[in-house]
């Protein structure tokens, strides 16, 4: 089972992708929220590269657990897009997948420039990973 990830931004969209066995996740890449909601040629190829089964969306909420400010637009744009793929939809908490995945970054010695474009498909594996291993510890394949 092949997941593929969306970590929605007002501006750009991370992707990243589990491997076939939906074991692991790596970050793919970042495009433009348009192109992606959109359907554009560039999304279009990433969904034909690797065939995923499930598309799991971040649902942004609070340190307390509920759902953010931007859930409901998130959720919204998430939707659109699944039903545009024909994909089922999951949704996965992203709490403090941005801040984690920035810190991996400066780890690895990136500048706040150089990072730009790089955090949002980080943060989607991020909260793939979480996802895929808490799917394996309930058993489900």
């Amino acid at each position: 089972m092949r997941a593929l990830a969306l970590d929605i931004g007002e501006v750009r969209i991370g992707i990243a992708a589990s491997d076939a066995t939906g074991r692991v996740a790596s970050p793919v890449k970042v495009l433009p929220a348009a192109e992606v909601l959109g359907g554009a040629r560039t999304f279009r190829r990433i969904l034909e590269d690797y065939e995923p089964d499930v598309l799991v969306c971040g649902r942004p909420k609070t340190m307390a657990g509920e759902d953010g400010p931007q859930a409901e637009r998130v959720m919204a744009q998430g939707r659109q897009i699944a039903d545009a793929c024909g994909l089922p939809l999951e949704f996965a908490d992203e709490r403090l997948s941005s801040a984690e995945a920035k810190r991996i970054l400066r780890d690895e010695g990136y500048s706040e420039r150089g990072m730009r474009g790089k955090v949002d498909m980080i943060a989607a594996s991020l909260f793939l990973q979480s996802w895929l291993d808490a799917r394996q510890d309930k058993g489900i394949d």
